[in-house]
């Protein structure tokens, strides 16, 4: 295995973790998930859709065979039980499914006719809970706003809209909500405008955050710190005042191959990313990233203990 090192920390990175059974191909890795029991939950756009692994990456279950197109995913603990949010971008809804794929909510196209129509489609990619159970997407192909849901599914209410001004955005492709602060906030990864924009719960505009970043997909929140993948070929963490800890598997050349990010798979090395797109970090703090390629490439980070 290659090592991807930085200034405070080292991982071994092994891009050849998952292991399939047979009969079951990668698409396009868009998520990646752990659990509270460090299983680990890839959501691709092959089917099934959902795979699951242990921390071995010995294959455990799998089922979704009913996406479009598999994109955001996200698991969220909640009073009964964990659950598993995922957004499917060509069927233009939200599912709320049990760990084993029992659905037990789904959120279809808001009712905005002054947003959707037969032009303007509504193509979701991400969602996220906030603690007292509301549930926001973010339209990040469609329409470029965020919808505001109560814990049953109810709408409350959206903001945003395309521009990049403070408040509207520009593919809002990734949200997550920061709780590392004195109230929750939203994190909204704000990425044709390179940039990620915090609001307040109730979508008011409060900040941005420009710096160290090019194209920010996501977000996954542990230990005070902030992992996002960017999609421009590596992997960012950010310290709990989101200032820049380290860039992970950096590879400013890959982004910008002719053909990028179907790229060759003699392009690939162990130790830098190409295209990643979801990313999760475990309780041993190893850290998952899953690309955007069509080799449906997930790379488990294992962190070194210090010396």
């Amino acid at each position: 295995m290659a090592r991807i090192e930085s200034s405070d920390r080292t991982y071994e990175a092994d891009p050849r973790w998952a292991k399939l059974p047979e009969g079951i191909s990668f698409g396009y890795t868009h998520g990646v998930v752990v659990d509270e029991e460090d299983n680990v939950y890839v959501f691709h756009t092959n089917s099934p859709s959902v795979v699951k692994f242990n921390e071995k990456g010995e294959y455990l279950s799998s089922w979704g065979e009913q996406f479009g197109e598999a994109h955001g995913f996200y698991l969220h603990k909640e009073a009964d039980g964990e659950y598993l949010y995922l957004t499917d971008v060509a069927k233009g809804n939200v599912m709320k499914t049990t760990l084993d794929g029992e659905t037990v909510l789904e959120l279809e196209t808001p009712n905005l006719p002054e947003v959707y129509d037969e032009d303007h489609e509504y193509r979701p990619t991400d969602v996220a809970v906030a603690p007292n159970g509301d549930i926001y997407v973010a339209d990040g192909y469609g329409q470029n706003y965020v919808h505001r849901y109560d814990a049953n599914g109810h709408y409350m209410s959206s903001f945003g809209g395309l521009g990049s001004e403070p408040g509207q955005l520009a593919c809002p492709h990734g949200i997550s909500v920061n709780l590392r602060a004195e109230e929750p906030e939203l994190y909204v990864a704000d990425r044709s405008n390179h940039r990620i924009q915090v609001f307040t719960l109730d979508g008011e505009h409060k900040r941005f955050i420009e710096e160290n970043m090019d194209m920010p997909c996501s977000f996954y929140f542990f230990d005070g710190e902030v992992y996002f993948p960017d999609l421009n070929s590596r992997v960012t963490v950010f310290d709990q005042h989101d200032r820049l800890v380290t860039h992970l598997g950096e590879d400013q050349q890959a982004y910008k191959q002719e053909g990028w990010p179907n790229l060759p798979e003699s392009y690939f090395r162990d130790n830098r990313f190409s295209s990643p797109h979801g990313v999760c970090v475990d309780s041993k703090g190893n850290v998952y990233v899953a690309e955007w390629t069509v080799h449906g490439r997930v790379t488990k980070l294992t962190k070194q203990l210090e010396i």
